[in-house]
């Protein structure tokens, strides 16, 4: 589901792609350190866009690096790494546990089953230093399997628990921001639900997976039906962005929030 919280990297300036491939590798790079190279295949442009967001917010204290890695072996990398970097990656692993869980419960998946061998230490120590956001993975996850389970063709009710889901993730600290970065990460989770399931449509209609669109394929416009029920959620998660006090790579945010999000389904028009 994740992957479309992305940036537009045409239009980024040369310093502002760096700082964001910065981010990026400064996340995977936490992910290796902290969860091996195991941890390190969750990374995803989506919690690279959170790392970024809640650093401009707070501005925590930068380490800024350059180092080789297994993608790049040749040339050292440039990374930034911070706090938000480390909290990024143990939300990773929850989210990834979680969906290794869900595979192997509902469909008996063994890559399922083998994943959480894999994690279920970590997950078990991260989930103590972070309750709250493991208590929202853990809830919205069973919500979806369940609706799922119903068929449920409502999309504002299908998109709720991820909704639910991401707005815990934003909420970094409680504090003065929490009820603005609550309600962003609502309507971009829900946003997100929306956008993975549009764009999975066609290929759950052959296959005959769920999708909470699925009753309404053969209605007029349906495509641009589908992009502006998603404008409007996303209008929503940008009112909530523009209420913070933002500076710090703030045009990468812009991007991201303005242009990076319709980057796949640009190239599905383009098809």
């Amino acid at each position: 589901m994740f992957g479309y919280v992305t940036a537009n990297k045409p239009e980024l300036k040369i310093r502002e792609f760096a700082r964001y491939k910065g981010y990026y590798c400064g996340l995977c790079h936490t992910l290796l350190k902290n969860h091996g190279r195991r941890g390190q295949m969750t990374l995803t442009y989506d919690m690279t866009f959170l790392v970024i967001l809640l650093s401009s917010l707070y501005e925590p204290k930068e380490e800024e690096m350059r180092k080789h890695c297994l993608i790049h072996p040749a040339k050292k990398q440039y990374m930034i790494q911070n706090e938000v970097s480390f909290y990024a990656s143990d939300m990773n692993i929850l989210l990834t546990y979680d969906h290794l869980k869900d595979d192997w419960e509902d469909e008996r998946k063994i890559s399922g089953f083998l994943g959480m061998k894999v994690f279920a230490a970590k997950k078990k120590k991260i989930e103590k230093k972070y309750k709250r956001q493991a208590e929202a993975i853990e809830k919205a996850l069973k919500e979806l399997a369940e609706l799922e389970k119903e068929n449920c063709q409502d999309i504002d009710a299908a998109a709720r628990p991820f909704g639910s889901l991401m707005a815990e993730l934003f909420v970094w600290k409680e504090d003065a921001f929490q009820e603005i970065l609550r309600a962003f990460g609502f309507y971009l989770g829900k946003f997100i639900y929306m956008m993975d399931a549009f764009m999975d449509l066609a290929d759950d209609e052959k296959k005959g997976c769920y999708n909470p669109f699925m009753n309404r394929i053969g209605e007029e416009d349906l495509e641009e039906t589908i992009r502006e029920m998603l404008d409007g959620t996303l209008r929503m998660a940008i009112a909530e962005f523009e209420k913070l006090p933002l500076e710090q790579d703030l045009p990468i945010l812009r991007n991201i929030l303005y242009e990076g999000v319709w980057v796949t389904d640009e190239k599905k028009r383009r098809k």
